[in-house]
């Protein structure tokens, strides 16, 4: 993909669900981005998924903006306020590249939907300094099967949330009524370029797609729900995370969100996990409930988005 075909998509912008059709050349589109990719935060990440960590953490690069927007979201810095630095295509292949000299376990390129484009073009910018880790799509879910399809030979690990079953709940949450329906024929097809997982000699996974839930306050049913309808459909070639990790942040304390104002029970994490086990989920990765803490949060200070000295 070379800028002329970038520019072109970015021109009327409908890489995500809701195909705003921003000139992005100009402006930024509804996810906040624009032509340039725009970065909070490069770091080695320790609290991934094991198989996506190794012994010195996973790569991430997080990418400001989001295609989605929920209400909870604990990022909101940077995916609601848009805190980070723009940089060019060439820089962001050197990003890639500087991951793997690092030491990273995987590429992780987190809320990534909205610059795919930019994503291709820097990936094959990084495979030309000899980049060869395996690159993990960490994004939402919502995402649009025809820009899941665009990225066949580039992801090896997709890693979508899987957040709602009921429209009530995306659209009081996240403006998207549609988000099921949308996000179970992503994962789909996601599970349709990958495979059954496959993990490295080190345990790594190196194909694959790993659907993270994170369940909320007052939905566990909900979440019964998701869990039913992805063993119907992947059985267990599939790796599941079920997260206890919610905190109340940005907007979840006011009153017309009720009830995520609180963190989850024990009973309410702990009932979706013993339904993973009912249904006979043995990939499935838990979280500790002290997990559930804003310390967890990084610090969006832009840390190795323009240093190249700091491998």
């Amino acid at each position: 993909m070379n800028l002329t075909d970038i520019d072109s998509i970015l021109a009327s912008c409908r890489l995500c669900p809701r195909q705003c059709q921003a000139n992005r050349l100009v402006s930024a589109g509804r996810c906040g981005g624009g032509r340039l990719p725009r970065i909070a935060l490069v770091s080695l990440h320790p609290w991934e998924e094991p198989v996506l960590t190794g012994t010195k953490g996973a790569g991430t690069v997080f990418f400001s903006g989001c295609s989605l927007g929920c209400v909870y979201c604990q990022n909101y810095e940077i995916s609601h306020e848009n805190q980070g630095l723009e940089v060019s295509i060439q820089r962001l292949g050197e990003i890639f590249w500087e991951q793997q000299q690092r030491g990273a376990a995987v590429l992780d390129l987190v809320t990534p939907t909205h610059y795919v484009p930019q994503i291709i073009q820097g990936l094959d910018l990084a495979r030309q300094k000899g980049f060869s880790l395996p690159v993990v799509y960490n994004c939402s879910g919502y995402e649009k099967v025809e820009t899941i399809e665009q990225l066949s030979g580039y992801i090896d690990v997709f890693l979508p949330d899987l957040k709602y079953f009921s429209p009530e709940l995306s659209a009081k949450y996240s403006m998207a009524g549609d988000y099921f329906q949308i996000a179970s024929k992503a994962i789909k097809k996601m599970v349709e370029i990958t495979g059954r997982p496959v993990l490295s000699d080190k345990g790594i996974l190196t194909k694959g797609v790993l659907v993270r839930h994170m369940v909320l306050p007052g939905a566990r049913k909900d979440s019964m729900k998701l869990l039913k309808w992805l063993w119907q459909e992947f059985g267990d070639n599939i790796y599941l995370s079920l997260m206890s990790q919610y905190t109340p942040m940005y907007r979840a304390k006011e009153s017309e969100f009720a009830p995520l104002g609180r963190r989850v029970t024990t009973f309410e994490y702990n009932s979706v996990v013993d339904y993973a086990a009912e249904l006979g989920f043995t990939k499935c990765f838990m979280q500790e409930r002290s997990a559930a803490d804003a310390e967890y949060v990084p610090v969006w200070d832009g840390k190795n988005v323009l240093e190249t000295n700091n491998l």
